[in-house]
């Protein structure tokens, strides 16, 4: 039983900061209205947001050895909970409330949002930089929410 529990990584520094902003953000995917998607829509969305999560930031962190979450060599619970829900419940979040109309308002917002997730984890020590840096993140934020959410939900809409 031990040995499940350290493989979880839970005596990480910061550990509580991915953890509350997870469930906060997968509580507020389950709670708001949906205005302009649908669950059919969220679920095909956290589906390949989330693989495409996964595949990127373990490139990322295993491969590259970029980033760091938690312990480098374990990968626990927050660094589950970073690949799973957080990108997948912004993504869910930026499209409900998507339009053509706001598409750079909201792509500017959820950027700075993101950014201020990834300063959260950084500040709090459940992150450190290995050679990524602060203008990585904001060309793939703009690219994932200016054009690949938009494309991917013309392309589930069949538009």
């Amino acid at each position: 039983m031990n040995e499940i529990l350290d493989q979880l990584d839970l005596n990480s520094k910061g550990l509580w900061f991915p953890i509350i902003v997870s469930i906060l953000l997968f509580i507020s995917v389950l709670l708001i209205p949906k205005k302009n998607t649908t669950w059919r829509e969220i679920y095909i969305t956290v589906g390949i947001v989330g693989f495409a999560t996964w595949l990127s930031d373990s490139l990322v962190t295993r491969v590259f050895d970029l980033i760091d979450l938690g312990e480098p060599k374990i990968t626990g619970l927050g660094e589950i909970l970073c690949y799973t829900l957080i990108p997948t419940s912004l993504a869910a979040l930026y499209l409900n409330y998507f339009t053509n109309k706001n598409k750079w308002i909201l792509t500017i917002l959820f950027t700075v949002l993101s950014l201020l997730v990834e300063f959260g984890m950084h500040f709090s020590g459940y992150m450190k930089y290995n050679g990524w840096n602060l203008y990585y993140s904001i060309l793939f934020l703009l690219l994932t929410f200016g054009f690949l959410l938009p494309l991917h939900i013309r392309f589930i809409r069949g538009n």
